[in-house]
């Protein structure tokens, strides 16, 4: 498509920014707190928008402010507009970690934080002082939305989902190991199949089910588990093998960790599971942002890092 120059010099493309907080926010007042303006200006800006475009944008509600049809319509090329215009501002060249002031918001499930993000908190001290997590549970029920809306900058764990406009890059595989205390139970491993299910289980389920991975792949044999607990907290799990008769099976980076932490044991999973895949997902307005990328960057390396390791300390 040419670039109509002289059409484009007529328009304050400051608006676009004004339309992104508005857009993200659906709120005049929330929007100008953003941008650093004062609302009447906001309100300028929106009137000036609505002529520009030919539409309301933003319409009352019961709720609060809506979007129009051509407004959500708007949200993805608008914000990758902006993104692509600051990845060319804050090129590479401009980008230096060490000095950045930003804020990442991240979703991950229990064992991946467990596993990866003390790592990456660390590296981030020593090598990006001014770059600040948020850290949040993985919804697969929210994800992409949040992505979408610019909630949530990575979403980390096992990507099953995703549009065009979302990308996927691999970090690691987690296989299974179980988890018991040999003073409780009377077992050394390896444990037989009996073994496995003659004491009970705990079982970390967000959810709220008390079915999951070794439930499923128990039932292709005909065979099945007794659950002692349930519970949502996956860092808790360990400190209950500790103290009673039950085991639990989790993924084996973290079961070797808490084996050597508690003096604890380890066993492989008497029941073949597949091993699970992770990735992180992102927006693809995001793809070429300098800090963005950089930190997607710092998360593989560490992963790998972090597996690689991990395989030289395993039985």
């Amino acid at each position: 498509m040419t670039i109509r120059h002289s059409d484009l010099a007529q328009i304050d493309l400051n608006l676009l920014v004004a339309l992104d907080a508005m857009l993200t926010e659906r709120s005049v007042t929330r929007a100008a707190g953003q941008v650093g303006l004062s609302q009447s200006s906001m309100s300028s800006n929106l009137a000036r928008l609505r002529k520009l475009l030919g539409n309301e944008l933003l319409t009352r509600a019961p709720d609060g402010m809506r979007l129009t049809p051509r407004a959500s319509a708007l949200v993805d090329p608008v914000r990758s507009a902006l993104r692509q215009f600051q990845s060319i501002v804050l090129s590479e060249d401009h980008f230096k970690p060490a000095t950045v002031e930003r804020a990442f918001t991240i979703a991950v499930p229990g064992s991946v934080e467990a596993f990866l993000v003390p790592r990456l908190l660390a590296f981030l001290q020593r090598e990006a002082p001014g770059i600040a997590l948020t850290v949040r549970a993985f919804d697969y029920g929210t994800v992409l939305a949040d992505l979408d809306d610019d909630r949530l900058d990575l979403g980390i764990g096992v990507i099953t989902q995703g549009q065009t406009h979302h990308k996927v890059r691999p970090l690691f595989r987690f296989g299974f190991l179980y988890l018991f205390n040999p003073e409780r139970v009377g077992l050394q491993p390896p444990i037989s199949l009996d073994d496995y299910l003659r004491f009970p289980h705990v079982m970390t389920s967000i959810t709220g089910t008390d079915r999951g991975v070794v439930d499923e792949a128990l039932a292709r044999i005909g065979r099945c588990r007794r659950l002692a607990m349930t519970t949502p907290q996956f860092t808790t799990v360990a400190f209950h093998v500790q103290a009673a008769q039950v085991l639990t099976t989790m993924v084996d980076v973290l079961a070797l960790s808490f084996a050597d932490q508690l003096g604890l044991a380890t066993s492989p999973v008497p029941v073949p599971i597949d091993e699970v895949a992770i990735s992180m997902l992102w927006h693809a307005s995001y793809d070429q942002d300098p800090a963005h990328r950089w930190l997607r960057d710092v998360l593989v390396r560490l992963g790998r890092n972090a597996m690689s390791n991990q395989a030289r300390l395993a039985p």
